[in-house]
């Protein structure tokens, strides 16, 4: 409503400007949201059906192409490994990311700062440009072709960004809240689980969203550190499908049709605090 009384008595050059935008914003949703209705609409067509009416929809819905998939194709198994994968790195990440944030933000020492900046250089230096050593590293270990080896990689890949935004965010929490809750008689330890945490929730949901996506989607570690058919993840389950000397397309529609569905569930329930937790972080930072 605030909007639409500022577009009825703004200038004309304003509501030019603002229909530009509207149309501009609508064409870039069009254009990201169409390939993936195509996707969905595809995945019930057979390969030569994709190819001669890429465009339309199927003469005949062909729902074997995703039980073929599921069954056939050993997606299940990759589905699962992919939820497991990812549900544990992102616990680990949000555990040891808002633990670090916390304590760079709420707490005042000499190697603070110093602390802070070395989780920034996460950002600065991506985890695969140390694919070498870290594969000479986790082959040290043991955890070559292990999913925990996978977890470890992608929890320490979501840190730096985690702990940036995150101590962005509670640096503006009151320090009063703080006092109050010591007078009340809490440690460290309670602070951080009953007064620290629940207020940071909305960037919580932003660093979840903000990290959930590439470990779901991450193909290169998973093609590097994973030999065992049983052990691999959606992405290279789908690269599967993929032959030498024929591409199976309706199969790959469908995969990546499976594959989407949880991150879009995720987004729908949590898109109004991830919007929530970019407005505090832009103001509060």
């Amino acid at each position: 409503m605030i909007l639409d009384l500022r577009f009825r008595h703004s200038t004309p050059a304003k509501k030019i400007l603002y229909i530009f935008f509207q149309i501009l914003l609508i064409s870039y949703a069009v254009a990201v949201i169409f390939p993936v209705i195509n996707m969905f609409i595809s995945s019930f067509k057979t390969t030569r059906e994709i190819f001669l009416n890429p465009f339309s929809l199927p003469k005949q819905w062909r729902y074997q192409n995703y039980i073929k998939v599921w069954r056939s194709g050993g997606f299940g198994m990759y589905f699962v490994n992919s939820i497991l994968i990812t549900a544990v790195s992102m616990f680990f990440v949000i555990l040891f990311g808002s633990m670090a944030a916390n304590g760079v933000s709420r707490y005042t020492y000499k190697m603070r700062l110093v602390v802070y900046l070395l989780f920034l250089s996460g950002i600065v230096l991506p985890l695969k440009a140390a694919i070498i050593p870290l594969f000479l590293l986790m082959g040290k270990l043991n955890l070559t072709n292990t999913r925990i080896g996978l977890m470890l990689i992608f929890t320490a890949m979501g840190l730096p960004s985690t702990v940036f935004i995150l101590s962005g965010f509670m640096k503006g929490i009151p320090k009063e809240l703080e006092y109050a809750a010591r007078i009340d008689g809490c440690n460290d330890l309670s602070i951080y689980k009953n007064v620290v945490m629940p207020l940071s929730m909305p960037s919580i949901t932003l660093v979840t969203i903000y990290n959930i996506v590439p470990i779901w989607n991450d193909f290169f570690f998973p093609l590097v550190f994973i030999s065992s058919e049983s052990k691999r993840t959606l992405p290279l389950g789908v690269a599967s499908f993929f032959g030498q000397f024929q591409i199976e397309w309706d199969s790959i529609f469908a995969a990546l049709s499976i594959s989407i569905i949880p991150m879009i569930i995720i987004y729908m329930f949590m898109s109004k605090y991830f919007i929530k937790g970019m407005t505090a972080g832009a103001v509060k930072g």
